[in-house]
């Protein structure tokens, strides 16, 4: 749990995606999803978390996803996402989902990694859906 702090770090340096208020998420939050509800993920560069990622098998969502922005592109977030998809197909058969804002990066990545596009929630999110077929070992 000593990872949560920079980890919520990452999570409002993004420029995408971003939280309405840093309140809306709490520590408790992180500690629920990653000992309740499913597992996390994180990735180190010199020492520090520069991405994570967090998977909810309780409702079958990825609930967190994020690269600090100047690690993007380099491939953080592809490792991130491979060892969460993994996993959760190892411990779950139902479809997995998320939502993200349209015209994002974060849109066009789930869409080049298979995502199929489900249509849009009521914040005008879309919502993504993943089956373990869609994905190779």
């Amino acid at each position: 749990m000593s990872d949560i702090a920079a980890m919520h770090i990452v999570r409002m340096s993004v420029h995408e995606n971003v939280l309405s208020h840093p309140s809306v998420v709490t520590e408790r939050d992180y500690v629920d999803y990653i000992t309740e509800r499913g597992k996390g993920w994180v990735c180190e560069s010199g020492g520090s978390i520069i991405g994570f990622c967090i998977v909810d098998v309780t409702e079958n969502n990825v609930w967190a996803l994020f690269v600090k922005p100047e690690f993007e592109g380099r491939g953080v977030g592809r490792h991130l996402h491979a060892l969460m998809l993994k996993w959760y197909f190892q411990h779950a058969s139902e479809p997995l989902k998320l939502t993200t804002a349209p015209e994002t990066r974060a849109e066009l990545f789930y869409r080049l990694n298979g995502w199929k596009d489900q249509g849009k929630n009521k914040n005008g999110e879309i919502v993504f859906q993943m089956r373990k077929a869609r994905i190779s070992d």
